[in-house]
C-alpha cells in the first residue's frame, strides 16, 4: 500500500527497484501537478506571473503533451493521437501552452489524465516485454534511440520542473503554498 502525505500524493519509495523508484517519483510528480492545479476556475488557471506567458492550464496541456509524445510517440512509435496531430509545430511550437486558455478546466484536466493514464498503461506493457535498458521504437534527432529509463527521468525532470513554475503561479492566485 502506498502512504499519501497530507495532499493526497503518493509518496515515493524509499526502497524499491529502479523501474519501482522511477515510477514512484513519476506519479508524486504527477499528483503534484494536480495538487497545485485543483479547485481553480478557468481564470486562475489562465493566470500568469511576471513577464511569463506560462499557466497552469497551460501546463496542464504541455504535459499531457509530454506524456503522449514520450510513452506512446517515442516509446512505443505510435501515430502522433489527437489533438497533437491537428498541429503545426514548425509554425507554432508553444501551441499547446497558448491553446490552454480556450479549453474549459475540464477539457484540460481529462486530457492531462488520460495522457497520464495512457502513459501508465504503454509504461506497464514496456516493462513487462523486457526492461528499463530497451530502447525506444524512435530516435533522437541523432539517430540513437533512448533508452526508457532515460525516457522516464526525462519525464521526470519536465514535471519537476513545470512543479516549480506551478508552485510560484498557484501562490500568486490564492496564496496557497507547499511542496
Amino acid at each position: 500500500m502506498t502512504e499519501l502525505d497530507e495532499q493526497g500524493r503518493p509518496q515515493p519509495p524509499v526502497a524499491a527497484d529502479e523501474a519501482g523508484m522511477l515510477l514512484g517519483f513519476l506519479e508524486y510528480e504527477r499528483a503534484t501537478l494536480a495538487w497545485k492545479c485543483s479547485g481553480l476556475g478557468a481564470a486562475s488557471l489562465r493566470t500568469t506571473l511576471g513577464p511569463s506567458p506560462m499557466t497552469l492550464a497551460g501546463m496542464l496541456k504541455h504535459l499531457a503533451r509530454v506524456e503522449d509524445y514520450w510513452f506512446s510517440y517515442a516509446l512505443h512509435a505510435r501515430d502522433t493521437a489527437v489533438p497533437w496531430n491537428t498541429v503545426d509545430w514548425k509554425a507554432d511550437p508553444d501551441w499547446d501552452w497558448r491553446s490552454a486558455a480556450h479549453d474549459s478546466p475540464e477539457q484540460l484536466f481529462a486530457l492531462w489524465r488520460d495522457a497520464a493514464e495512457r502513459s501508465r498503461t504503454l509504461v506497464a506493457q514496456a516493462l513487462t516485454d523486457g526492461d528499463l535498458g530497451q530502447r525506444a521504437r524512435r530516435t533522437w534527432p541523432d539517430g540513437q534511440p533512448p533508452n526508457l529509463r532515460c525516457i522516464l527521468v526525462t519525464v521526470i525532470d519536465e514535471y519537476a520542473r513545470h512543479n516549480g513554475h506551478a508552485d510560484l503561479i498557484r501562490e500568486s492566485v490564492d496564496g496557497m503554498t507547499g511542496q
